[in-house]
């Protein structure tokens, strides 16, 4: 087995995601063969190296293990919390595998979460680069105007760096209305910082799809395996097999790596408004082009045959296109 990097490592360790084991790595919790490691670029190979975290030696999972779950409030999406704050491992107690929460979800916050041990499927769905929709409700102290609703769509700056394009809807009005939003990041606190930067404060926040799994009719702190078809709907939406590059004719009209428009409630416009083309039998004799008149067969046509034929042909060469 050639060397991976420690974090991918940890990932597929069922550890955590690549991202927090990037942490645990900063934060000298692991150990290479009896010495700490905080390089974030070290490499090892676990068919040879002993990997530890927190002193206990890491092994490869024998199986991945894919769960959903309705997260409650007051609950910290982490594994581990320094405060000592419940965390969402409280509610899968007894579980002979070493699972761990894809992506965070606040502590304010409730809704649908994904745990699993499979490192690949974790980094995939909460990259950047995979965009894979995710839709939140959220109640808000006071109302949008339309101008505010069209920034929210089309991006605020947040952290110096402005937000992708999100989906806004109101669904139900009120002093305190409720929007349906989606984002395709998962920055932290962002739905309560984009709402922030309008002096809306959000009052309550819940997360009821990802990509095209809902969170269904599952109580607060329930949860239940996903199906093997909805794994590989998964994979497939996010790209991890080869085999799946086509698209199923049940995979959701999202695409990984594909940019959300500022989407918005009102009808959109017709795809096309270009109009077809006549069919040949549609087309009036007159518009019809006069055929070309046939020249007398002649000196004209025996000089224009033997220009063709003692003309030497030219060669086609494709030109080599330089990238960008």
């Amino acid at each position: 087995m050639p060397e991976e990097r420690l974090q991918k490592i940890l990932a597929h360790a069922g550890i955590a995601s690549r991202r927090k084991a990037e942490e645990l790595i900063v934060a000298g919790r692991v150990s290479v063969n009896g010495e700490t490691v905080t390089a974030l670029g070290s490499k090892a190979d676990l068919a040879t190296d002993q990997v530890k975290v927190d002193g206990q030696v890491l092994s490869a999972p024998k199986h991945f293990s894919y769960y959903a779950f309705n997260k409650p409030k007051n609950v910290v999406t982490t594994v581990f919390d320094p405060e000592g704050r419940e965390t969402v491992m409280k509610f899968f107690k007894g579980l002979r595998e070493r699972i761990y929460p894809v992506g965070r979800l606040d502590y304010l916050s409730e809704g649908l979460l994904l745990l699993t041990n499979d490192g690949d499927f974790a980094n995939a769905l909460t990259s950047p680069a995979s965009h894979v929709t995710k839709t939140y409700l959220a109640k808000i102290k006071g109302v949008l105007t339309h101008e505010e609703e069209e920034t929210f769509r089309s991006g605020i700056p947040m952290h110096g760096r402005k937000t992708a394009p999100a989906g806004l809807k109101l669904i139900r009005k009120g002093d305190n209305p409720w929007y349906e939003v989606r984002l395709i990041e998962g920055r932290q606190n962002q739905i309560r910082i984009m709402f922030k930067h309008f002096n809306h404060l959000v009052e309550k926040l819940k997360r009821v799809q990802i990509g095209f799994l809902d969170l269904g009719d599952m109580k607060p702190g329930a949860y239940r395996t996903l199906t093997s078809h909805e794994v590989t709907r998964f994979r497939k939406l996010m790209k991890l097999d080869r085999e799946s590059a086509g698209k199923s004719s049940d995979e959701p009209s999202e695409k990984a790596g594909e940019k959300m428009k500022p989407w918005s409630p009102t009808p959109s416009s017709p795809r096309s408004s270009r109009k077809p083309k006549p069919s040949p039998s549609s087309v009036s004799p007159a518009s019809r082009p006069a055929p070309a008149s046939a020249s007398p067969a002649g000196s004209n046509d025996r000089a224009l045959k033997s220009s063709r034929s003692t003309q030497p042909k030219r060669k086609f060469t494709a030109k080599k296109r330089t990238p960008r």
